[in-house]
């Protein structure tokens, strides 16, 4: 049944992704209400339901522009059934910040493989990353998918490999002047930010923890699926797919050594494998299959939003 509604994209499915991002990120916030006595917080919360919001609407653009997806809502889905896994993401305003420019990156880098507007896209991409790093430093390193993108694309022009330091140096100089515009010491920003800890001690609780266990399973089907059944599919889309993995792990690399740890942080890997799952639920083509698959991570989301609120 699940399969047959997001089968095809229709009105109904993005309003049924909206509706139930809505339930969902109301159900959090309303645990504690002090917020709504600030004109200011509400504001934030407002925005940032509204990032949120654009963040799946992203991961649709890219897939459906770059045909690693047909015309379902899949991928949209399994978005959602994994950002429940960890609801506190829905009040880490950073985090979705970071995750959304990092979305804006990707879309322009596995639309590379045109060949039009490269040098563009490699600056436009190298930008959003580095302004996601300001929100969320070791963000940063997903300028090694600007790298390897140029690899698989445009790596004899030796003009491209530069485009990514004039962008770090656009990005540099528009946060110079805001910081002296509201008086922010440099230094001590990236130096409390820029930290490396590999300790992985923080859950609160066993349900943080059990949270985690159940996504680590979640992505090694998932990715061994990808790994395994690449060569099978249209050689086409290979490259974008390598380009998904890549974004995959540099997500959990950052995941392991960004200091505050939390797992939020695992934001970054959603949307890499939202796309691997919609692309196993096409790929294998026996519905009772796909639906166990669709029921099973309903149930794990549903059990670790509503354990950890």
């Amino acid at each position: 049944m699940i399969t047959s509604v997001f089968k095809k994209s229709t009105p109904l499915n993005y309003s049924l992704v909206v509706i139930l991002i809505l339930v969902f990120f109301f159900m959090f916030q309303i645990r504690e209400t002090s917020w709504i006595n600030s004109y200011f917080t509400i504001f934030q919360k407002v925005s940032l339901l509204c990032f949120i919001c654009a963040s799946f609407f992203m991961v649709n653009f890219i897939v459906k522009k770059n045909g690693l997806s047909k015309d379902n809502g899949y991928a949209i889905f399994f978005y959602l059934l994994f950002l429940l896994f960890f609801p506190t993401i829905l009040n880490n305003s950073n985090v979705v910040y970071a995750n959304f420019f990092i979305l804006l990156a990707l879309r322009r880098l596995i639309s590379l493989q045109s060949l039009k507007s490269s040098k563009e896209k490699i600056f436009d991409a190298s930008f959003w990353i580095f302004v996601a790093s300001l929100f969320q430093f070791w963000s940063i390193l997903f300028v090694i998918l600007v790298f390897i993108s140029i690899i698989f694309h445009v790596s004899r022009d030796y003009r491209n490999w530069v485009l990514p330091f004039i962008a770090f140096l656009a990005v540099a100089i528009i946060f110079y002047m805001i910081s002296l515009m509201f008086h922010i010491d440099v230094v001590t920003f990236f130096q409390q930010r820029a930290v490396i800890d590999f300790r992985i001690d923080y859950f609160k609780n066993n349900y943080e923890n059990g949270a985690l266990s159940i996504y680590a399973a979640v992505v090694v089907f998932f990715v061994f699926s990808m790994l395994t059944t690449l060569s099978n599919r249209p050689q086409i889309v290979h490259t974008s797919y390598k380009k998904v993995v890549a974004c995959f792990f540099i997500a959990v690399f950052v995941y392991l050594i960004s200091p505050d740890k939390s797992n939020d942080l695992l934001l970054f890997s959603i949307a890499p494998l939202a796309i691997m799952a919609a692309s196993h639920v096409e790929y294998m083509q026996q519905k009772l299959n796909n639906e166990i698959v669709f029921y099973a991570l309903i149930l794990c989301s549903l059990f670790t939003f509503f354990s950890q609120l």
